[in-house]
């Protein structure tokens, strides 16, 4: 038992640290806009945050269950297996931090896993019905996120064309605050499952636990871990969702969020593990689109891209590479 705990205990700590990175990269998801707006202090912004997220993490265990259960086949893969999955995404999330660069750790984490579950049974050991899951989450994030923003903000315009621009700034100020708080709730209620379910799996494999049932005390480690990490959250990706992709005003930025956060949401509740990154950012775009194309940092949002599409391959093959590295010396 002693040595069974030897093992188990360190992919535990790496699932850990993963999760603290999702909240370091991923809080500037929940506050960029408030804060680019400065409708909130930078310190506001990230206490709310903080709580918003660990409320999230609790909401719900649909996500959890998709990946735990669903991404790859639980009896063919093994604690190498998860830690090098965690390995790739610890890697590549400060790698993304380190240049400002919003990417998603779902996709981190997903391609991870499934890399390191092919260096350890084949491709047999992944399963259609969860990546099905992953693909529909791809839509949710890139087109329903841009059409809630570009819709959400053609209704306001519609809505308040009558309304001087001041009183339109002082209503969105204040609303703006909410649909922040959505946004991090809803960060914490997909982001933040993702990792209970690897946490649980991890039990699992390590015996701890008889089947697969997340246990209260996971989730709130989990909440607690995601909330520290949004506590220091990137201010470099701040900078590239609110204000070198797009100028927003409080408007923007509360269509932006809720736009997102409602498509975010509906994954949660569906099991759909989603990127809120690609989210927030095709929500941005979205809104920045209603006035006019070119009011959108192409360039940047390129950049951006190009993250996106890396990310698939490079924490795959890491998640490949580490395992294997795992079989030389273990």
């Amino acid at each position: 038992m002693s040595e069974a705990i030897i093992h188990l205990l360190p992919v535990l700590f790496l699932i850990l640290v993963a999760e603290f990175v999702n909240g370091w990269t991923d809080a500037p998801n929940a506050i960029a806009t408030v804060v680019s707006t400065r409708v909130m202090t930078p310190v506001q912004a990230l206490t709310m945050a903080v709580v918003l997220n660990f409320l999230g993490t609790l909401s719900g265990t649909a996500v959890a269950l998709t990946v735990g259960k669903g991404i790859v086949r639980p009896e063919v893969i093994n604690l190498s297996t998860i830690a090098a999955a965690m390995v790739g995404n610890i890697i590549w999330g400060n790698f993304a931090r380190y240049f400002g660069l919003p990417t998603s750790s779902t996709h981190a984490l997903v391609s991870g896993l499934a890399g390191a579950s092919i260096a350890t049974a084949g491709f047999s050991s992944l399963q259609w019905e969860g990546w099905r899951k992953i693909f529909l989450g791809l839509g949710f994030s890139t087109f329903l996120g841009f059409l809630g923003g570009f819709i959400l903000m053609l209704t306001i315009y519609w809505i308040f064309q009558k309304v001087r621009p001041g009183w339109i700034r002082k209503i969105f100020g204040r609303a703006q605050i909410f649909s922040a708080a959505f946004m991090a709730f809803s960060h914490g209620s997909n982001d933040g499952q993702k990792f209970m379910g690897m946490f649980t799996l991890t039990l699992v494999i390590g015996g701890v636990l008889p089947e697969f049932k997340i246990p209260l005390w996971v989730i709130t480690i989990c909440a607690l871990t995601i909330g520290l990490g949004t506590a220091l959250g990137g201010w470099k990706i701040v900078r590239t969702i609110g204000v070198r992709l797009t100028k927003l005003e409080p408007v923007q930025g509360f269509a932006a969020e809720t736009g997102a956060a409602l498509t975010i949401e509906l994954a949660s509740r569906l099991g759909i593990p989603l990127s809120t990154t690609h989210t927030i950012n095709t929500s941005i775009m979205g809104v920045g689109t209603t006035r006019k194309f070119s009011a959108i940092r192409w360039g940047v949002g390129g950049e951006i891209v190009t993250a996106w599409i890396f990310t698939f391959p490079v924490c795959g093959l890491i998640g490949w590479v580490t395992c294997q590295l795992f079989k030389l010396l273990f």
